[in-house]
């Protein structure tokens, strides 16, 4: 098993750290969807004993009065550590309800499952299709000026924000229903794998997040909608990514990412400039790649290569294409397996190509999003790429 698979099965919930996403359990095999409804909800300080079938073969339920103290631990630090109001802190954690769906969703692979086969083709057949095509252009010539705007602030374009956008939320269609609150205190004091507590651990802190955005007022917690992982609105960004690197458009001290597109596209922009996006690169080098070059994959998350490097490994520029920006920056060698026909694409990433890796942790993600920006773009002569 290859150092990068490991890395792309990180991107079911380890993404979350990193912003956005829509991490839905999304890992590199399966587009992003929408999720299924949300099921009746109890109190998360008393969950029922088993939440499913799997859970119950991956853990020993701990006891309600367990659960409790835990929760009541973690109130009261967060309000200490954040300076908030504990008697609110606690309001909202009383409030936060145990929901089954979430745990069943995220639950690992009961044992002795085999591990799904990798198609990138499947995956990319799935994104980069007719109704994200059509509805993307249609988006971006809606939020013409709104995407210009960001382009020229960020050097992002226009096509990649739509793309992502698109990917994430079928621009905007599908936000995900399950109140955030519950999702992210379920995960933080629930998750069905305890062989993983840094990943409860990583919940606790986007429900820390959550409820300080909630107290300082720029959410309110009890009513907002997102995915069974936490990630909200138009861009699927979580509870972190909402504090760090969402932006308003107007300049509002009131950042809207469910309902107002125009915050949406500037904190996607945002986000990947803050993650190392770099005006004027394109996300993928126009380079020819010997066959050899699959050695040259190291499954990481940041660019290790440079173009005098691939150069003596065997590369050749396209054909028609020329040196440029690109070829002073740093590269990576990136994979994309097709398990059942024993074949991989290999492709020349840029810094660019990293830094929407930053918002899914997955190449098969990244690659469907540049690839659904370039079908957007042919109709978008004035994007840049």
């Amino acid at each position: 098993m290859s150092t990068g698979w490991r890395l792309l099965q990180l991107a079911v919930v380890g993404s979350l750290i990193a912003g956005c996403a829509s991490p839905s359990a999304r890992g590199p095999e399966t587009p992003a969807v929408q999720a299924p409804a949300t099921t009746p909800t109890t109190p998360v300080v008393n969950p029922p004993q088993v939440a499913s079938d799997r859970q119950a073969q991956d853990a020993t339920p701990r006891s309600p009065a367990i659960r409790k103290a835990e929760i009541q631990r973690f109130g009261v630090e967060l309000a200490r550590s954040r300076n908030l109001p504990e008697p609110a802190v606690m309001a909202l954690l009383a409030d936060a309800r145990y929901n089954a769906t979430v745990v069943r969703l995220v639950s690992p692979p009961a044992p002795g499952q085999p591990r799904p086969q990798r198609s990138w083709l499947t995956y990319r057949k799935r994104v980069v299709e007719p109704i994200r095509i059509n509805q993307g252009r249609a988006f971006m010539q809606e939020h013409a000026a709104e995407l210009n705007r960001a382009q020229e602030r960020y050097g992002v374009p226009q096509s990649i924000i739509a793309a992502i956008i698109g990917v994430e939320t079928v621009y905007g269609k599908n936000q995900g229903s399950f109140r955030v609150l519950d999702a992210l205190a379920t995960l933080g004091f629930d998750y069905p794998d305890p062989s993983r507590p840094d990943r409860a651990e990583m919940f606790r802190n986007q429900l820390g997040d959550l409820i300080e955005l909630d107290l300082t007022g720029r959410l309110d917690a009890r009513t907002l909608k997102g995915s069974f992982a936490g990630a909200i609105g138009i861009p699927q960004f979580m509870p972190g990514s909402i504090k760090r690197f969402a932006v308003s458009a107007s300049g509002s001290a009131r950042i809207d990412l469910t309902e107002n597109t125009s915050d949406a596209i500037m904190s996607v922009a945002n986000f990947l400039v803050e993650h190392g996006w770099q005006r004027g690169l394109p996300v993928f080098a126009p380079v020819a790649l010997p066959a050899s070059a699959s050695r040259l994959v190291d499954g990481g998350l940041k660019p290790n290569l440079d173009w005098p490097q691939l150069k003596a490994a065997g590369a050749k520029l396209a054909p028609g294409a020329k040196e440029g920006a690109w070829s002073r920056a740093a590269l990576g060698v990136i994979d994309l397996p097709e398990d059942a026909r024993g074949t991989v694409e290999l492709r020349t990433a840029t810094p660019n190509f990293f830094a929407i890796t930053q918002y899914n942790r997955s190449y098969f993600y990244a690659s469907s999003v540049a690839d659904l920006a370039s079908a957007l773009r042919e109709a978008q002569p004035g994007d840049a790429q």
